[in-house]
C-alpha cells in the first residue's frame, strides 16, 4: 500500500475505533498514514452573522481547533508507536470532501467509523459510510468495534466475482494472519417459480444439493488457485438467506471481520435499494471491508470458476 491508508474522524469515540484500526494497519503493512477531518461549509453561517464585524470566521476558528485535535491523535499514534501520520483538515461537504481528498492522495485504503444503535446506526451509515460506498470505487473498511488486536478470522462472502476476488486479496493484504472462511450463498434459480407452479419439494431439493456441491467444487479450486493455506481456511455453502447467513456465520465462525465486493456503479446504487451489502453495512457488529474490481491487487492471478 505505497500510497497509504486514509482515515476519517469526526473526534467521536467511534470515529477513533477507525483512528487505531487506521494506524495499526498503518504499522503493520508499513505504509503512509493520512487522517482528516471535515468541515461542512456555510454551517455556521447564521452564527456569524450575529456576530461582531471584525470577529474572525467561524470556519478559521473550527479548522484551527481541527487541526490541533489532529495533531494529538497524530503525537498519540507516535507515542504508542504505531506509525507516523501526517494530517489536514478539509472543507466541503464531508463525503465529497473525503472522496476528493482520497482521489488526490491516491489512498490504498479509505478508513471511516461507524456509529449508533437501530435506526440511528441507519441514519449513522446513511450519511457517512453508505453514501460514501456510493461514491467511491477504493477499498472501504467500515469500523465497528475497538481495536483489540489483529484480525483474526475473516469471512469473505464469495460470489466468484472478480469484485469478490479483489476482496479476497485485499483482506489477505491487510490481515495476512488471519483465518479465512469462504462462504458462498447457494440460490436456486426461479425457485419461487418452481414452488408456485407446484414442482415436487423433492425435485427443488435435488437442485439445491447440486447447486451446492458445485458450489463446494469452485470454493476448493479457489483454494487452490488463490493458494489459500488449507489448514486456515473453512469452506460453507448453505442456501437461504445472505444476510442472515452471513451474520449467522460470523457468530458461529467467531470472526471480526467480515469481507465483501461490489462490482462497479450498479452494485453500488444497490445499496439503497437493499441489497446484502447494505443491510450489512446496518446489521453486522463486526467490521466490514469492501472492494471493488477496479482496484484489485496487481499481485493477484485471474481467475474463473470451473462449470
Amino acid at each position: 500500500m505505497s500510497h497509504g491508508i486514509l482515515a476519517a474522524t469526526d473526534f467521536s469515540a467511534a470515529s477513533r475505533h477507525a483512528i487505531d484500526r487506521a494506524g495499526r494497519l498503518a504499522g503493520e503493512l508499513g505504509c503512509p498514514l493520512h487522517l482528516a477531518h471535515a468541515i461542512a461549509p456555510g454551517l455556521f453561517d447564521d452564527i456569524q452573522r450575529l456576530l461582531a464585524p471584525d470577529a474572525p470566521p467561524i470556519s478559521v476558528t473550527l479548522g484551527n481547533d481541527a487541526s490541533r485535535q489532529l495533531q494529538a491523535i497524530a503525537g498519540e499514534l507516535a507515542r504508542i508507536g504505531q506509525v507516523a501520520a501526517d494530517y489536514r483538515v478539509i472543507f466541503g461537504k464531508p463525503v465529497d470532501a473525503l472522496y476528493e481528498q482520497a482521489e488526490a492522495s491516491d489512498a490504498d485504503l479509505l478508513v471511516v467509523g461507524s456509529r449508533g444503535e437501530d435506526f440511528l446506526r441507519q441514519l449513522t451509515i446513511g450519511s457517512t459510510a453508505m453514501r460514501l460506498l456510493r461514491k467511491t470505487q477504493r477499498p472501504t473498511l467500515v469500523v465497528k468495534r475497538p481495536v483489540a488486536g489483529p484480525y483474526r478470522r475473516a469471512l469473505v462472502a464469495m460470489d466468484f466475482s472478480p469484485a469478490a476476488l479483489a476482496a479476497l486479496r485485499l483482506a489477505r493484504r491487510i490481515a495476512p494472519g488471519a483465518e479465512i472462511v469462504l462462504l458462498h450463498v447457494v440460490e436456486i434459480p426461479f425457485e419461487r417459480k418452481m414452488r408456485y407452479a407446484g414442482v415436487n419439494n423433492d425435485v427443488i431439493e435435488q437442485y439445491r444439493a447440486e447447486a451446492q456441491i458445485k458450489a463446494m467444487r469452485q470454493l476448493r479450486e479457489l483454494v487452490g488457485n488463490e493458494r489459500l493455506p488449507a489448514a486456515t481456511t473453512r469452506l460453507s455453502a448453505p442456501s437461504g438467506n445472505p444476510t442472515g447467513l452471513i451474520l449467522e456465520q460470523v457468530d458461529v465462525q467467531d470472526c471480526d471481520l467480515i469481507v465483501a465486493g461490489k462490482r462497479g456503479m450498479h452494485i453500488v446504487e444497490e445499496l439503497l435499494l437493499g441489497s446484502t451489502t447494505k443491510h450489512l453495512l446496518i446489521e453486522a457488529e463486526t467490521d466490514i471491508l469492501i472492494a471493488s474490481a477496479g482496484h484489485e491487487s496487481a499481485d493477484g492471478a485471474n481467475y474463473s470458476p470451473g462449470n
